[in-house]
């Protein structure tokens, strides 16, 4: 039940992907068959990627990952219009793979403006009308909180930036294949997204980019993804994310109406047998395989560890913020104080889980808190 910490790959998307492990081994970059092999192959992934997201092909740019996109999307626009501007807008419940390339910018001379969100984790988007002024050249805002679920008003901030004449990137690594993703609709300049977080490989992402949107690699080398990503491409994590991602645009409306379900038999059978208990984001906007809890009184990664012994994997926050062991920085933004903070709990259901998971997890959680609460001097 942490899925929004990765996901196993689709027994499609690895079937896809065998051939590239073996026999099709060329490179991209080569002009012989083998080499031709691989850059169709390459390039069909890309017409996927795109077609799942409403995009033209030439918008698309493959990644190691979220995080490189991220990166690529926030260094490299503010690069390419350092001489226009030197503030960027993002909020203070983003990604890591946000923040830090933001912190980056500071040390650089860059501005950063971090935004605050009300206690269920939303941004205002008339708090990124004011906080824009004649020097923002970027704003990034991410389409729904890895921790809490809440889903940004992104159409809403994106008509605002596009308004003031500011880029508007959004991470969305946790959103497609989780809900309807598209562009245009999205009024998004720059867009990330992570193959493992949808069915897909781990290592292999893209970054969209609207066509005329000023930006500048990163990544300097051989000049691989028409200069803006050099490396030899990961062709067989390529072409497993694009079938993930046809996959994704596909089947999300299924996929949404399964985890909903089992979503919400979780969420009541947790706020019903176990008391201090709090259900954190927003209550109606958030993903839909999302459940965040706060127990009293007890640790979050004492809950994680007794529900391992029990053959449930579940986190206290985001995979990072787990690694840190710091109360997490969303939670802190959303008002909950850190002794607090501590005490969460993250649920993310998948494709695969079942009603007989939720059952397992009510049957055994109101116990295990129980348990821990009888050893903290707190309780």
């Amino acid at each position: 039940m942490d899925h929004a910490a990765t996901t196993p790959v689709h027994p499609a998307v690895a079937e896809a992907m065998l051939p590239y492990l073996g026999e099709r081994f060329g490179n991209p970059s080569s002009v012989y068959t083998e080499g031709r092999e691989a850059r169709r192959a390459v390039e069909e992934a890309r017409a996927k990627a795109a077609g799942a997201l409403g995009a033209d092909p030439s918008e698309i740019f493959f990644t190691s990952g979220g995080t490189e996109a991220d990166n690529l999307a926030i260094i490299g626009v503010a690069r390419a219009l350092r001489d226009r501007g030197d503030h960027v807008i993002t909020t203070a419940v983003e990604h890591h793979a946000v923040l830090e390339p933001c912190h980056f910018l500071e040390r650089e001379g860059y501005r950063v403006t971090y935004l605050p969100v009300d206690g269920s984790g939303l941004v205002d988007p008339d708090e990124v009308r004011r906080a824009i002024t004649p020097r923002t050249i970027l704003v990034s805002v991410m389409h729904a909180n890895n921790e809490v679920g809440t889903i940004q008003p992104v159409e809403e901030i994106a008509a605002v930036c596009r308004e003031a004449g500011v880029y508007f990137h959004c991470d969305a690594v946790q959103t497609v294949g989780a809900l309807e993703v598209n562009v245009d609709r999205l009024g998004v300049d720059l867009l990330s997204v992570s193959a493992h977080k949808l069915y897909g490989p781990k290592g292999v992402g893209c970054l969209y980019v609207r066509r005329g949107t000023e930006i500048e690699s990163i990544l300097l080398g051989g000049g691989q993804e028409r200069s803006m990503r050099s490396g030899t491409e990961n062709v067989a994590g390529i072409v497993g994310f694009g079938v993930a991602m046809e996959l994704a645009g596909a089947e999300w409306r299924r996929r949404s109406e399964h985890v909903k379900s089992l979503r919400d038999r979780l969420i009541e059978g947790v706020l019903e047998s176990i008391p201090r208990v709090r259900l954190n984001g927003h209550p109606e906007r958030r993903l839909p395989n999302n459940a965040n809890f706060i127990f009293d009184f007890i640790e979050g990664e004492a809950i994680c560890l007794r529900l391992d012994f029990l053959g449930i994997a579940a986190s206290t926050g985001s995979a990072c913020s787990s690694e840190r062991g710091e109360a997490s920085h969303v939670l802190l933004a959303l008002g909950i104080p850190p002794q607090k903070a501590h005490g969460s709990l993250r649920l993310t259901l998948g494709r695969e889980n079942t009603e007989e998971d939720v059952d397992y997890l009510l049957e055994n959680l109101p116990k295990v808190v129980e348990d821990l609460r009888a050893l903290s001097p707190l309780a």
